[in-house]
């Protein structure tokens, strides 16, 4: 799969638009989900005060599990080992995984190959994920996950704005 090279551009151009963060976040993360062919993809935000990852933004997760992943410890599934990690954590059939990492209620998402990389600050701690999913069996490459990254720290500088 050939990601977009213009993808940061068209996010920053997105997220330094004149309108509400919310909106902002919607729109970049239909820009993400578009470029990477994706079933579904989702931002969240880190509070390690808590230990738990909010999420602030999604597309395609059936509404049962948008409000399973609206509070994610720190640690379980793949947005909360990726931020515990602190590195990507990818899956090429989440379908088929038994290793753990994806949580039972994520196989109802119908996602095959999966992806989520963190945002980690200038202190070393992770602000955020920023996760992709597609309807098949998909290996990430070091191209696409660079990518990622770099469409999170797009993400989360609005963010902190």
């Amino acid at each position: 799969m050939k990601v977009p090279t213009n993808l940061s551009i068209i996010l920053e151009e997105v997220m330094g638009e004149d309108s509400p963060l919310e909106h902002r976040i919607n729109k970049s993360l239909n820009v993400i989900f578009e470029a990477f062919n994706a079933k579904n993809c989702t931002f969240h935000r880190a509070d390690m005060g808590d230990s738990f990852l909010y999420l602030v933004g999604q597309i395609g997760l059936p509404e049962k599990i948008a409000e399973i992943a609206s509070k994610i410890p720190i640690g379980k599934g793949m947005a909360g080992i990726c931020a515990e990690r602190k590195k990507p954590v990818t899956m090429c059939n989440l379908q088929t995984d038994d290793s753990g990492v994806a949580r039972p209620a994520a196989k109802d998402t119908k996602v095959e190959g999966a992806v989520v990389v963190p945002l980690v600050d200038e202190s070393g701690e992770v602000i955020a994920t920023l996760g992709v999913g597609k309807a098949g069996e998909h290996e990430y490459s070091e191209e696409e996950i660079n990518r990622l990254e770099r469409c999170a720290e797009i993400l989360m500088s609005a963010v902190l704005g």
